[in-house]
């Protein structure tokens, strides 16, 4: 059989190399300490240098696969749009909504981006991620995101 790169894992290695070095780079700009008294930027420097290390991996095993060329099939445009869009809602207004209704829709747009899940199982997941995200950052964290916000008049 003839030697074929997979384009499916030297895409996937680029991905992972690039957000890999974007926040290895990003966490340069913060102090990165010492092992034993670690700055802000030492833990996502460590996982962007671990992330790209992955993604060279990957793209090794792409250029040493074997096999027949394979077809990147056709792209998810719908869920690619809905999970994109549900991160940037959730972005901008999580403080203004609120956690509990911002986590609530940003779960069930990124549920529906699901072919293979239904409306209603949507909207179970979206409810219990809301209970379980409040019960975990709000009770158990006390992380300071307000759980219902000024814009809906509370």
């Amino acid at each position: 059989m003839e030697l074929q790169k997979s384009r499916k894992d030297l895409l996937s290695g680029l991905i992972f190399l690039g957000f890999g070095a974007a926040f290895a780079i990003t966490a340069l700009g913060y102090p990165m300490g010492t092992g034993l008294r670690m700055g802000a930027g030492f833990f996502p420097f460590a996982l962007g240098l671990i992330l790209c290390g992955f993604g060279i991996a990957v793209m090794i095993k792409g250029f040493l696969a074997r096999g027949p060329a394979e077809n990147l099939g056709t792209i998810p445009w719908r869920g690619a749009v809905l999970i994109l869009g549900a991160l940037i809602f959730f972005g901008a207004c999580v403080r203004g909504l609120g956690l509990a209704p911002t986590l609530f829709v940003t779960v069930l747009v990124s549920g529906l981006a699901s072919r293979t899940l239904s409306p209603v199982a949507a909207l179970i997941l979206a409810a219990t991620m809301t209970v379980v995200c409040y019960v975990i950052f709000v009770r158990g964290l006390g992380v300071t995101v307000p759980v219902l916000g000024p814009w809906i008049g509370f």
